[in-house]
């Protein structure tokens, strides 16, 4: 079924007209949000507030003497009203635009703000589980994803196109979260536990190392095909243009990680890596985005037709 657009031909009134700067806010908020869970986790910072939704028992702010990991963790915390701001001008924006898929994709990434607050307040409750920890920065890296749907809906979405190159970006965009996944296990077995005592997930970090390094050269090997094909197939340049962003990105990631592993996971390393998965998963869902939609349309097109629908490379 082809996607159709609901949107007006007319110039949205209110915040509709940020529609877009809005978007960006919202992918550039959360990716920051994944570089400051690093740092509150890095600095052994993770429990300096003990509890939640306080950060003292009998006080939502740190009191008495402030340290510098309260500092941290409730600085962080107090991100959350930034991005739920943020989240509420989004959602009313993309209403005024006039879009449906707009308005769904800006509450799905609004719940996702209080959600996030939810996962965080259980991960101090129960000292840190690393698997809490890692659906904190999963649920985080998802919003990622959303906001650059959400852009790609506020650019014009072409018609969706099938076949194997199709299958080809479905399979590298599997891939990279399961890179991204095993990333999380590998953290959780790792030094870095947001608390010096903190318990680890159990698993021997050399073999969970191993299998995540096993998923990035299977990421890697679907990236360099994906990029054959999108240039076999003549895909429009913006298509082979995201998959050659993607590559380089997930060359630069695979590079910081071999050398933080084998200089015993320096925390400047380990930040620069955190931010390379929110890099990964935003360029592994524009990648998949322009291969299904290679071609954009502009605001208010009618795409209801399924004459539209076009394979990949057919030179329109």
């Amino acid at each position: 079924m082809t996607e159709s657009s609901a949107r007006p031909s007319a110039r949205p009134s209110g915040l509709g007209r940020y529609v877009r700067p809005l978007g960006w806010a919202s992918l550039v908020a959360n990716a920051v949000l994944v570089v400051t869970g690093a740092a509150v986790r890095l600095t052994a910072s993770g429990l300096g507030c003990p509890t939640w939704p306080e950060c003292f028992e009998g006080s939502y702010t740190p009191h008495g003497e402030l340290t510098l990991h309260a500092a941290i963790e409730f600085g962080n915390r107090l991100l959350t009203f930034v991005l739920a701001a943020i989240a509420v001008a989004t959602f009313v924006a993309a209403v005024q635009s006039g879009d449906r898929r707009l308005r769904t994709l800006a509450l799905l990434m609004g719940l996702g703000i209080p959600l996030q607050a939810v996962i965080g307040g259980v991960t101090v409750l129960t000292g840190l589980n690393p698997w809490v920890v890692s659906l904190h920065l999963l649920l985080s890296l998802a919003i990622v994803c959303l906001s650059v749907r959400f852009l790609q809906v506020v650019d014009g979405v072409g018609p969706a196109v099938r076949g194997p190159v199709v299958a080809l970006a479905w399979s590298t965009f599997a891939a990279a979260w399961a890179v991204l996944y095993v990333g999380t296990v590998v953290t959780g077995s790792g030094p870095h536990a947001g608390d010096l005592e903190a318990k680890r997930n159990g698993l021997d970090p050399e073999s969970v190392s191993q299998l995540h390094a096993d998923s990035v050269f299977l990421l890697l090997g679907l990236t360099i095909g994906l990029l054959f094909a999108v240039h076999a197939t003549g895909a429009p340049r913006r298509t082979r243009r995201a998959v050659a962003l993607l590559l380089v990105i997930e060359l630069a990631q695979g590079l910081i990680g071999f050398v933080q592993y084998f200089t015993d996971l320096p925390v400047v390393l380990v930040a620069f890596h955190v931010l390379g998965s929110a890099l990964i998963a935003a360029s592994a869902t524009w990648a998949l985005l322009t291969v299904r939609h290679p071609h954009p349309v502009s605001l208010g097109a009618d795409l209801g037709s399924d004459d539209l629908r076009e394979p990949v490379g057919s030179g329109r």
